[in-house]
């Protein structure tokens, strides 16, 4: 079977999904939705660093719909609850990467994606690398135990260069290091990592008492010149966000983030980049996960090297799609699915 999809917006990540998209002998792509005026009427393959494809980007979101796409591959900066229940009571699948695994972190607006899939007989599934593919990674090593006393996954990252301030800001950067709303703010701007604790406390049969956020924070202590922004002296360059969910008081699911900028941090904490997934039981199992470039790999610019970044959040989306379209309709997780197979990416 072809599945038929129609690629949501072609920013960083959805580049790569439309390669991957057009790469791929199991998948067609029959739309593309332009976020921006000025893409509409261009080529997706050329908006997305590949030859022409013949398939032209629209805001029309009708057309786009009228083509009944299998599913929609949706790759915003940020999701739109009005969009994803239009997209769903429509009949057709959502795979997402933006900040979505269960929608429990939506509250009320949940219930309107669900009502959504149940109207189209649709599913919705979202995922990236962390959370997402981090959370598979981490409950198929929690297989190899017969007793689980916690489980803890940290991310790790520089992200100096990484330059994306809509994302970031949100989350507290570039925030005076005393406000008063900066717990608040890391936890809004994180709540996917709370969503990604219940999926693990779900594979576990675990009922949880409370899911929390707490973090720490550091500053800079000279201005801080990035590419399009500045973070003042004084002001959030480093962000250590922890996401637990507890029984009885004691944390049993941990995820971790610490995420820094520059050079003049106060305190400078260690950074150590990838995953770091610990499986406290019987046995203990500890697994790091880093990423390296191929050997044909070229970057002449930090931008080239990100690409790696785009494609590690954007496959695992892509290779969920045959899973996802066969799934049962409502909002779907990797508890739900059988695991996605990567095919289709072996040179011939």
């Amino acid at each position: 079977m072809t599945y038929r999809v129609v690629q949501w917006t072609t920013g960083n990540v959805g580049k790569r999904t439309v390669q991957a998209i057009v790469a791929n002998p199991d998948l067609e792509l029959v739309g593309c939705y332009a976020w921006s005026s000025g893409k509409v009427g261009r080529d997706a393959g050329e908006l997305s660093g590949i030859d022409p494809i013949g398939v032209a980007a629209t805001d029309d979101v009708a057309a786009l719909l009228a083509l009944k796409p299998d599913c929609v591959l949706y790759s915003p900066m940020w999701s739109s609850v009005d969009e994803l229940v239009r997209i769903l009571e429509a009949g057709v699948n959502v795979v997402s990467t933006a900040a979505f695994i269960n929608g429990r972190g939506l509250g009320a607006e949940r219930e309107r994606i669900v009502a959504a899939c149940e109207r189209g007989g649709s599913s919705m599934f979202g995922t990236g690398i962390n959370p997402g593919l981090a959370e598979l990674i981490t409950l198929t090593t929690a297989q190899l135990c017969d007793r689980v006393d916690k489980i803890t996954i940290t991310e790790s990252a520089d992200t100096t260069l990484y330059d994306s301030p809509a994302t970031e800001k949100p989350a507290g950067f570039a925030r005076p290091i005393d406000d008063p709303e900066l717990q608040a703010m890391t936890a809004h701007g994180t709540a996917v990592f709370g969503e990604a604790v219940a999926l693990l406390a779900d594979a576990l049969d675990v009922e949880l008492d409370e899911i929390v956020c707490a973090a720490e924070y550091a500053q800079t202590t000279a201005d801080l010149e990035l590419d399009s922004w500045t973070i003042p002296a004084g002001c959030v360059a480093g962000i250590a966000a922890s996401w637990q969910g507890r029984v009885g008081g004691r944390t049993v699911i941990e995820l971790r983030v610490r995420w820094k900028k520059g050079q003049t941090l106060e305190p400078d904490w260690p950074i150590e980049e990838g995953y770091f997934i610990e499986v406290d039981g019987r046995p203990t199992v500890h697994t790091r996960i880093q990423f390296l470039p191929p050997p044909d790999f070229e970057a002449k610019t930090f931008a080239d090297f990100m690409v790696l970044g785009m494609i590690m959040t954007a496959m695992p989306a892509v290779n969920a799609i045959p899973r996802v379209v066969e799934a049962p309709c409502g909002i779907v997780t990797y508890n739900d699915l059988p695991v996605p197979l990567p095919r289709g990416w072996v040179s011939r």
